[in-house]
């Protein structure tokens, strides 16, 4: 028997994939999952009303690369593909994208054209990045962080009012930690193997792509050919892992909700022992944790004090998130996909989403504030409550956005330790992790977004590599 620790994206897709194993290879594995709480899907949450849909974590996914690809074949799969609602290249969502500098909303550069010119509140147009990229020296560096780099690549605007939201917006991190190895892994390489990106690129060019052999759905197919920017599910992105809950429960996949592990000893290399809090014993041949890096090292502190210490050296991050809907006949926001704030701005507020403008389904203007992250509770305390958040969020959706109106409705969350930081070092510390699960023959996979990217893609497609 495999158990499956977590219900989350990572701990669903786990026994989907063991699921196609079984049917492939003619198995019958039994397979258990184990989910602490009442609910599966992890922080993928959606509140959904006839007026609106108020997402609490996740709300678009890219359909880029192979794990991109990998995510859209699962969904056809589980016959979601009339349900996908695509943001393409062409819709303002994808377009319009703001950072706010100097108390004013700033439109990033979004076309060939716009690389020419002069758009606050860069000082030069982005097309010197490039000779900046090309007249600086190389630094051989085994990892950096992912602001050093695009400094140093690129310029110093490039890193605070490009690279340093984006992180916020990804991982509500501080790009002068997070490893370059991140986000620009290919442009590094470029940088130490061959002395700058625009040569790296240059070479790369010269010897073409390297085709995958990943088999593309229809709708994989019909994404590319659209030119999707990215998607969401119709009726809320929590559509997504409840339907594939619904698939693993057809397929008598053994699902426990409320059933907290609380420690994991290992016999030998082929038999494990789980105990829950209510003290039952669980036995299996093998473990795919998907839980958070932090919540496994407690299991196995007591038998691998070394292996419990290298996981909880990989830091989590609080965010706060605060949905308004406002009743509006009229938008109260331009077209666009929202804002993010440079940390060097110092503001409360990690940015906003405009959800009215990418999401189905909503009447009058939806907005989601992110709050906090890597500052949170520098920013905040440790004791801020949820009105306070709220009062905070409003404040600044009334002085940015200029919006007068009550809203109509709104949510507060505070998502404790809910997104991995990966550090300069944290590919070397997962590499390190499993190095050690394999020379002590321990029967345990480690999945999700701890270890091989905090995205949805990522989860699902380290789910698929580790079953593999």
């Amino acid at each position: 028997m495999a158990v499956i620790l977590g219900g989350g994206i990572g701990g669903l897709s786990t026994a989907y994939y063991l699921l196609k194993n079984n049917v492939s290879n003619n198995n019958n594995l039994k397979l258990l999952l184990l989910e602490a709480t009442n609910y599966c899907g992890g922080w993928i949450k959606s509140i959904k009303t006839k007026d609106y849909i108020f997402e609490q974590g996740p709300r678009t996914i890219r359909p880029k690369g192979i794990v991109g690809l990998n995510t859209l074949n699962m969904i056809q799969d589980l016959g979601l593909s009339e349900h996908v609602f695509p943001i393409k290249s062409d819709h303002p969502a994808a377009k319009n994208r703001m950072i706010y500098v100097n108390n004013s909303l700033h439109l990033l550069p979004s076309s060939l054209k716009s690389v020419f010119q002069t758009n606050e509140p860069f000082s030069k147009p982005l097309i010197y990045a490039i000779f900046n990229d090309l007249r600086s020296p190389q630094k051989q560096m085994k990892d950096d962080s992912i602001y050093n780099f695009a400094e140093r690549r690129f310029g110093k605007e490039i890193a605070d009012y490009a690279i340093s939201p984006m992180i916020c917006g990804i991982c509500a991190g501080d790009a002068k930690e997070i490893s370059v190895k991140f986000l620009m892994k290919t442009l590094f390489e470029w940088e130490q193997n061959y002395g700058g990106v625009m040569k790296g690129m240059m070479k790369s060019f010269l010897k073409g792509k390297n085709d995958n052999d990943l088999y593309l759905s229809e709708l994989a197919k019909r994404a590319q050919e659209e030119k999707w920017n990215v998607y969401t599910i119709k009726g809320g992105i929590a559509n997504f892992p409840a339907t594939l809950l619904q698939h693993l429960r057809e397929n008598n996949v053994d699902i426990k909700l409320n059933n907290k592990v609380n420690e994991i000893e290992f016999v030998d290399s082929s038999t494990v022992k789980l105990i829950n809090r209510s003290g039952e014993e669980i036995m299996a041949n093998h473990v795919y944790a998907s839980i958070p890096s932090h919540a496994l090292a407690d299991l196995v502190v007591k038998q691998h004090p070394d292996l419990a210490a290298n996981l909880k050296g990989i830091p989590f991050v609080t965010v706060g998130l605060v949905n308004f809907y406002f009743d509006s006949d009229k938008p109260l926001i331009s077209p666009a996909f929202g804002f993010l704030v440079p940390p060097i701005e110092n503001s409360p507020i990690l940015g906003v989403v405009f959800d009215s403008c990418c999401l189905p389904d909503q009447n009058g203007t939806v907005l989601t504030v992110m709050l906090g992250g890597r500052w949170f509770e520098e920013k905040f305390g440790q004791n801020i409550t949820e009105k306070e958040l709220f009062e905070i969020a409003q404040r600044e959706v009334r002085s940015i956005l200029n919006i007068k109106d009550k809203p109509a409705a709104h949510h507060v969350q505070i998502l404790k330790k809910c997104i991995p930081q990966y550090i300069i070092g944290h590919y070397d510390r997962v590499d390190n992790v499993r190095q050690y699960i394999q020379d002590n023959n321990l029967p345990i996979s480690l999945v999700g977004s701890s270890y091989d990217g905090v995205g949805i893609n990522d989860v699902i497609y380290s789910a698929k590599t580790q079953v593999q």
